[in-house]
């Protein structure tokens, strides 16, 4: 982390082993106390293992998430794990939450976060960059498995990074797949695993997956993020590339998942930024 180390940090608690990875992170940094705001249904029940007092709550209870981050004493919140997106449509929310809502005239992932981190100012607190004490979990560019890259697979790499920079500067999505130059599945608000699940019905084993943040991207959240569930679905529909880019990823359990790739035959790239070093 680049700024001094807060004594008492909130985490926002989504899916995931993110949430408990950067609990045990921030830790090691020096962090005396974690308080975290966890969502039923959605979050693991071990991140109570590695903060100092959780809050659970349910998905669109707006009015008691600012309170439980009002009664945690810190300053400071990073956001960690998504909320499942269709979620968003389907729990009962709040007054408050409605408000909030009402207000946006587009509805996706950083106008909504965005709106939740105008919440946290009115309450004196500081929304963090998602990558806080994660860079440890940000690959830089390289080929992290065995390399096993075709001209092809090459090609739809770049194909997927200027699809992928579109569709994520437009704030519909940060995925595509991609197989022989044609386009299988572009990520719009049903998020990654979805996806790459749609991707596998229609073109079965060997497509690339291409994962990317928007330009300008804002850090405090919504991080292109890739953990075990991920990896498991590209080991499900036989993916033969995932690509991200340097310094704009989080890349969870790296070792196992290099590991599980490995065993695929998987190749794992992550690039320049538009994927310039892509020959």
């Amino acid at each position: 982390m680049n700024t001094e180390v807060p004594e008492v940090l909130t985490i926002i608690a989504g899916k995931g082993a993110y949430p408990r990875l950067l609990a045990e992170s921030a830790r090691k940094q020096g962090v005396k106390k974690l308080f975290a705001v966890a969502f039923k249904k959605e979050t693991d029940k071990r991140i109570e293992g590695v903060v100092d007092e959780t809050r659970w709550l349910y998905v669109g209870q707006m009015q008691k998430f600012v309170d439980a981050l009002q009664q945690s004493g810190a300053k400071y919140a990073v956001m960690a794990g998504a909320i499942t997106p269709t979620n968003l449509f389907r729990v009962r929310m709040d007054s408050k939450m409605l408000e909030i809502l009402k207000k946006l005239p587009i509805k996706n992932a950083e106008t909504i976060f965005g709106a939740i981190g105008d919440e946290l100012k009115e309450i004196n607190m500081e929304l963090l960059p998602a990558s806080s004490f994660m860079e440890s979990h940000m690959p830089n560019e390289g080929i992290l498995t065995n390399d096993n890259l075709t001209e092809q697979q090459k090609k739809d790499i770049k194909l997927g990074l200027k699809a992928a920079t579109t569709t994520s500067d437009l704030d519909i999505g940060q995925t595509v797949v991609i197989k022989d130059g044609t386009v299988l599945a572009v990520e719009a608000f049903d998020g990654t695993d979805e996806t790459i699940t749609r991707a596998g019905r229609l073109g079965g084993a060997g497509a690339v997956v291409v994962k990317v943040a928007k330009s300008g991207h804002d850090m405090r959240f919504d991080i292109p993020v890739i953990g075990m569930n991920t990896m498991k679905l590209l080991k499900k529909i036989k993916a033969s590339v995932l690509a991200l880019e340097a310094g704009k990823a989080i890349l969870l359990e790296r070792d196992e998942i290099i590991r599980e790739a490995n065993g695929i035959g998987m190749t794992i790239i992550v690039t320049e930024p538009r994927g310039k070093d892509i020959a």
